[in-house]
């Protein structure tokens, strides 16, 4: 892996199982081989569904390289929960940005970039061009 710092990634959920699946799944479709830092925030700290604060700092600080950090999240809640900590400037290391991009193929495209050496702007596009990604 290079010595360069890489952006890091943030995935919350309301689910812990989803958002490590997720972050499982964005690895494994990553080239399967070394990546950018990623963590999970999913839940509550007993387990149970929501969003705390409290673990997405924890996952940020994991994969804060000092080059950024993407969050990408799934739901409303998520979502205030993250602008909150954004706004308060104290509960999040400097360049976290809140994406607004799809969940499950933000957070692959994220990744991806990321782990390409991409740096925070690219994989911020990265993640919201995935809103584009057609199925049919």
């Amino acid at each position: 892996m290079s010595e360069e710092k890489q952006v890091g990634i943030v995935l919350v959920s309301h689910s812990g199982p989803v958002a490590e699946a997720v972050a499982e799944l964005a690895k494994g479709l990553a080239a399967g081989g070394a990546t950018a830092p990623v963590a999970a925030a999913g839940g509550t700290p007993s387990g149970g569904l929501g969003t705390s604060a409290e673990l997405i700092a924890e996952a940020a600080r994991k994969v804060d390289g000092g080059v950024g950090i993407a969050v990408l999240v799934d739901l409303g809640s998520a979502v205030l929960t993250v602008k909150a900590m954004l706004a308060e400037g104290d509960e999040l290391p400097d360049g976290a940005r809140l994406v607004d991009a799809p969940f499950v193929e933000g957070a692959v495209a994220a990744l991806v970039t990321a782990s390409a050496g991409g740096d925070l702007a690219a994989v911020e596009a990265a993640a919201t061009e995935a809103y584009g990604y057609r199925k049919l």
